[in-house]
């Protein structure tokens, strides 16, 4: 029984690793540096790096299978994508359900969340990763703007 639950795990981290030569190949904003960021009460309060996001961005980031990827794990009212996985909760609506500064640690660093979740940590400093591809090594999957778009139109979702 241990096994089939493993299975769909599996397939979701087997997935991710899929999109992630491709993650080397976008267009990264690298230029940023890293900010730092303080949790509390399970929330980053302070935008990272006091940027502003972009909910148009956000949702076509959110939407990238090469980026923030969240239709693999998570249903998104996003019409022209229909297919989406249901490892995560449903995202329509969340923006009512959570204030913005939880909604921001949950994209920095879900782990905070779930010690055991297989959501990727969108914005955790870069020397704290482990097993990194060494194109990746010293970055963090997504950058400090497109976490804020990201954030932005996950809070549009009311």
């Amino acid at each position: 029984m241990q096994q089939m639950h493993q299975l769909p795990i599996f397939i979701l981290l087997i997935t991710l690793l899929s999109f992630s030569s491709t993650f080397a190949e976008e267009p990264a904003s690298a230029d940023l540096p890293y900010f730092d960021w303080k949790v509390e009460d399970f929330t980053i309060k302070q935008p990272l790096g006091g940027l502003s996001g972009n909910a148009k961005r956000g949702e076509a980031i959110a939407g990238n299978q090469s980026r923030g990827n969240c239709l693999a794990c998570h249903l998104l009212p996003i019409p022209e994508e229909p297919f989406f996985g249901n490892l995560g909760p449903p995202l329509t609506g969340i923006g009512s359900r959570q204030p913005i500064a939880m909604l921001r640690l949950h994209v920095v660093d879900q782990a905070r969340f779930n010690p055991e979740t297989v959501m990727p940590g969108y914005y955790r400093r870069p020397e704290q990763l482990n097993r990194v591809a060494l194109s990746l090594k010293g970055k963090t999957w997504l950058n400090a703007q497109e976490i804020e778009d990201v954030v932005a139109y996950l809070a549009s979702l009311k």
